[in-house]
Order: C-alpha cells, then sequence, then structure tokens
C-alpha cells in the first residue's frame, strides 16, 4: 500500500509560480511510476505529468509542456510538480497518483492522493 499526501496548492497571479509536493509512504517507492492529475470545475480528471521510478522518463500533457516540472526525490519518498507561468485555465485541484508502469500513468493509476486546490487568478 501507498499513501499519498498532497501540499502546496494556494491561490496564485497568472503568471505566478507554485510547487505542489507529494509525501509518499511506502517502501517500495522508486518502483512506482508517479504522476499528477488535475481536475477543474466541472471537467474530468485529466494528466498533467508523470515520472518513472528512477525519474528518467518524464510526461507532460501538451498544454503545460515548458511551464511545468515533474521530478522526485526518491530518498525523500516526495516527488514535486514545479509551475511556472501559470494561467487561470491551469486552475483545478491537483492530485498526486502512483502506478506500477510509467506507460500508463497518464491514464490510470492504483493510488490516490486527496488533492491540493490550485486557483490562478487573471
Amino acid at each position: 500500500q501507498v499513501q499519498l499526501v498532497e501540499s502546496g496548492g494556494g491561490l496564485v497571479q497568472a503568471g505566478g509560480s507554485l510547487r505542489l509536493s507529494c509525501a509518499a509512504s511506502g517502501r517500495t517507492f522508486s518502483r512506482y511510476a508517479m504522476g499528477w492529475f488535475r481536475q477543474a470545475p466541472g471537467k474530468e480528471r485529466e494528466s498533467v505529468a508523470g515520472i518513472s521510478g528512477s525519474g528518467g522518463n518524464t510526461y507532460y500533457k501538451d498544454s503545460v509542456k515548458g511551464r511545468f516540472t515533474i521530478s522526485r526525490d526518491n530518498a525523500k519518498n516526495t516527488v514535486y510538480l514545479q509551475m511556472n507561468s501559470l494561467k487561470p485555465e491551469d486552475t483545478a485541484v491537483y492530485y498526486c497518483a502512483a502506478d506500477s508502469l510509467f506507460r500508463t500513468i497518464s491514464i490510470r493509476a492504483d493510488y490516490w492522493g486527496q488533492g491540493t486546490q490550485v486557483t490562478v487568478s487573471s
């Protein structure tokens, strides 16, 4: 079992930055691909970024490429999402997720955090 707890959300003006953190409990954190999803009001949850267990492979939704960076520190059992140049359309609840396969982290996950709110004002 893996338990995930997100933090770092908040209110920021357009063009600003936030860094989300996801702290994971578990003995085999490095074996899991990790991802960030988001759900905006009235919309379905969507994958934002993913990273392989070793950190060697990453995935980004097209709309966040060049603005968001996913990273992980396996020694700290933590995954991060650095969000720069934020736009109002980035407003959503952001969820941390863990999956056994990097190739599927963008579409599914075995474990989910409870989410953290990110609000970007115009």
